[in-house]
C-alpha cells in the first residue's frame, strides 16, 4: 500500500506501525527481540528493533512518532544517524500513553489534516 502518512506507537518492547490514507489503514507490529531489563527497570535501545521499525516506514512521506516513554525519542535519534529517509519523514514526536490502534489513527488523522489541506500529494511540496 502506498501511503503518505504513518503513525508509530513505540516503547522498548514493541512498535505499532500504522500506515494510512484517506480510506485505508495498514497495521504492522514489530516486537523487540531483546526483553532484558537491567536493575533499574530501564530497557536500553535495541538497534535491530529500531532498524526493523524504520524498514517498515520506508516510502512513507510523513511520520508521527508516539509512545509513553523514551523509546520514541531514541527511535528518532536512531533515524537521524541510521535511517535518513525516515528521519526526513518524521514530522513530530508526541507522548501517548497506550491508545488502541483506532485511537492512534484518529489522533494521527487529526494531526495530518493541515498537511492534507495544503496539498493532495505531499511529495509535490
Amino acid at each position: 500500500m502506498t501511503t503518505f502518512h504513518a503513525v508509530v506507537w513505540i516503547d522498548h518492547t514493541q512498535a505499532h506501525v500504522l500506515m494510512f490514507d484517506r480510506e485505508h489503514v495498514e497495521a504492522q507490529r514489530v516486537k523487540a527481540r531483546s526483553q532484558h531489563t537491567p536493575k533499574h527497570g530501564h530497557v536500553g535501545a535495541d538497534k535491530a528493533f529500531f532498524e526493523e521499525v524504520a524498514q517498515a516506514l520506508q516510502g512513507v512521506s510523513e511520520v508521527l512518532v508516539t509512545g509513553p516513554a523514551n523509546a520514541k525519542i531514541e527511535f528518532r535519534d536512531f533515524c537521524k544517524h541510521h535511517a535518513h529517509a525516515v528521519d526526513k519523514a518524521i514530522v513530530d514526536v508526541v507522548t501517548a500513553d497506550h491508545p488502541t490502534d483506532a485511537q492512534l489513527v484518529a489522533m494521527a488523522r487529526q494531526y495530518f489534516v493541515k498537511f492534507d489541506q495544503k496539498a493532495a500529494d505531499p511529495t509535490q511540496r
